[in-house]
């Protein structure tokens, strides 16, 4: 499988697929937003390799991209999405972000707007009013802390090796992958301090879902000057609420908003030919 290394000892798993103009994609998933779960998707981006340079990544700390263990944030992971681009010798690219996905996308907008031609923006997350509440995202870090406390750091070991995806065995922390792949990383998990643990875990939680609010990886003025084209299907949900993508099209300058029902039985051919002249519209 190959991987980039990063100064700090991490390890980025990338993959491509087809020829064409770059297409790089941030997967759904929360904060386990990996290559794979694209495979779930109502809309496979990989499809979309008949035409582009289709290129998948995992995050550090997901699936098959070891990280030390720390809290990243919105800059490390930035840097790690450009670092990709470098590796398959992409100067500009059209990104594609679901979920977490799409916050990562704004961020690297951002931070390299030289090097963006245009995203789709599947699910935005966010923060809303009425909505959800920091506590929403943060409720997904409570059982690996509630595990720590009770059984020590073995409980999270334990639960790792039950199951090391996160987004789904919460318990698991967002370590998992790597405590339930590698021996000796399992043995640092191991000999932690529980209290030093949920330092982590709340500095995971307020580097990234506390970072910006409503949109967690860019200030809210951000968006307002965002020069990149944007086509958002909107969430309709507490961790993807519809709100959040409608205020995205409202005040981004180049932004395209679906129907909320945009992956419905019968709209979802003609959604997915709408993303199809979307990138080739603006692959260059």
């Amino acid at each position: 499988m190959p991987h980039i290394e990063r100064p700090d000892g991490t390890r980025i798993y990338y993959e491509v697929r087809g020829s064409g103009f770059p297409l790089l994609l941030f997967a759904p998933g929360g904060i386990n937003s990996q290559v794979s779960f694209w495979s779930v998707s109502a809309v496979n981006p990989f499809d979309y390799a008949d035409e582009f340079q289709v290129i998948g990544m995992d995050q550090r700390n997901a699936e098959h991209s070891p990280a030390p263990l720390k809290a990243p944030t919105w800059d490390q992971h930035a840097a790690d999405q450009r670092a990709v681009l470098d590796a398959v010798g992409a100067e500009r690219a059209l990104l594609w972000g679901g979920c977490i996905g799409v916050a990562y996308a704004l961020r690297f907008i951002q931070e390299a707007p030289e090097r963006v031609s245009g995203a789709v923006c599947q699910d935005p997350v966010g923060l809303c009013e009425g909505v959800n509440t920091r506590d929403t995202f943060f409720a997904m870090f409570r059982p690996t802390i509630e595990a720590a406390r009770s059984g020590g750091m073995q409980a999270v070991v334990d639960a790792a090796l039950q199951n090391p995806l996160f987004v789904r065995n919460n318990a698991a922390g967002p370590f998992a992958a790597r405590i339930a792949a590698d021996a000796a990383f399992r043995d640092e998990v191991a000999a932690l301090d529980p209290a030093a643990y949920e330092r982590i875990i709340h500095d995971y939680d307020a580097n990234l879902w506390g970072a910006n609010d409503p949109f967690v990886s860019v200030e809210a003025s951000f968006i307002a000057h965002c020069p990149a084209p944007l086509l958002i299907l909107p969430g309709s949900d507490a961790f993807h609420p519809t709100a959040i993508a409608e205020r995205i099209c409202r005040e981004a300058p180049r932004a395209t908003c679906l129907d909320v029902d945009c992956r419905s039985a019968d709209k979802i051919e003609e959604t997915k030919g709408r993303i199809r002249q979307f990138l080739r519209a603006h692959a260059g």
